[in-house]
């Protein structure tokens, strides 16, 4: 769903500290110095889009400075990266004694965990990229040592993610659900693609992209337990990937996927059962929450799991909980 900030929303005498507000909360924590445009009052906009995995903005403004400081890093310590593809005007990215300008088409990287500083002379319009910081280094090694240097948009991956970033941009809002986590896969690929292509970028190992799609797999499977029809083929088709590759990544890994969804739907049950505060829940309820959606079937999946019924999983382990509550008090 796209969700739309512009400083047209204020007066023209509150639209900077709007503005740093608006990049702040889309963001990390920021400084921002406008640059005088000539121009009566500040104008500034960002279309915001959320996506499996990360997150898609479209941000026009005018001329200014944007600072991520230490005491911003202090105040707002979240580990992301920033790719940041140029659309219109010129950008300078600087970090780590580096520094960079962009034109239209390329694209660079900056990492949140220590201080930039992004320069605007002129109107411009970016689509950035949010991406944890451990999601974009299992996909990039050392991708801290690529900061503030450019992707070129001519050719490559860069012109790829340069052109479906153009494509998409219109149709964010009209896009299946099924292939939102495929589309996000494929922008983090293409940008780690095109980092791959700078001088002296370490190589990609084949362990780390194993862990990194693994990773992406369980998530996935843990941010919808409670779909009584998620199975391994529906994970596959919802992430892009075929079922005999999705078997592939989890060769050598201690379960199967389809004993981790499993693992994963007992763990969650048996957390809901011995939480005093859904005492009151009845047990079928709990079963269906997760995923099940016959209270028998529930019962024996239980059973088989934890050697008893839930209802008595529950009554056990609540009653020495409160057996030992009252040891305690004397």
């Amino acid at each position: 769903m796209r969700h739309v900030l512009t400083t047209e929303a204020v007066g023209s005498g509150e639209r900077v500290s709007y503005w740093v507000d608006m990049i702040c909360s889309t963001y990390v924590k920021l400084e921002c110095d406008p640059a005088p445009s000539g121009r009566p009052g500040f104008e500034g906009a960002i279309e915001h889009h959320r996506l499996p995995g990360l997150e898609l903005s479209v941000v026009r403004s005018g001329p200014q400075t944007v600072l991520r400081t230490a005491s911003a890093i202090a105040r707002d310590p979240e580990d992301c990266f920033l790719i940041a593809t140029q659309t219109r005007g010129h950008g300078m990215v600087e970090q780590d004694g580096r520094e960079t300008l962009m034109s239209p088409g390329e694209f660079s990287i900056y990492d949140s965990k220590r201080p930039y500083t992004l320069r605007f002379s002129e109107d411009f319009e970016e689509i950035v990229l949010k991406v944890r910081g451990d999601t974009l280094r299992a996909l990039v090694r050392d991708a801290e040592s690529l900061t503030a240097t450019k992707v070129s948009g001519s050719s490559g991956p860069g012109r790829i993610l340069h052109g479906m970033l153009q494509a998409l941009r219109g149709d964010l809002d009209s896009l299946p659900a099924a292939s939102a986590s495929p589309l996000g896969d494929s922008l983090l690929s293409l940008a780690a693609a095109g980092l791959g292509t700078l001088q002296g970028a370490p190589r990609v190992e084949s362990s780390a992209l194993k862990a990194y799609h693994l990773e992406r797999i369980r998530r996935h499977i843990d941010d919808r337990l409670h779909e009584p029809n998620l199975t391994i083929e529906a994970v596959a088709m919802q992430l892009g990937m075929s079922v005999s590759h999705l078997h592939r990544l989890f060769a050598g890994e201690p379960q199967s996927p389809a004993q981790y969804l499993w693992q994963r739907r007992m763990e969650r049950c048996s957390r809901d059962l011995l939480d005093p505060r859904l005492a009151a829940r009845p047990v079928s309820e709990i079963g269906y929450r997760w995923g099940f959606n016959d209270a028998a079937h529930f019962s024996r999946a239980f059973r088989e799991r934890f050697g008893c019924p839930p209802r008595e999983w529950r009554q056990r382990k609540l009653q020495r909980g409160a057996n030992g509550a009252a040891a305690g008090v004397h």
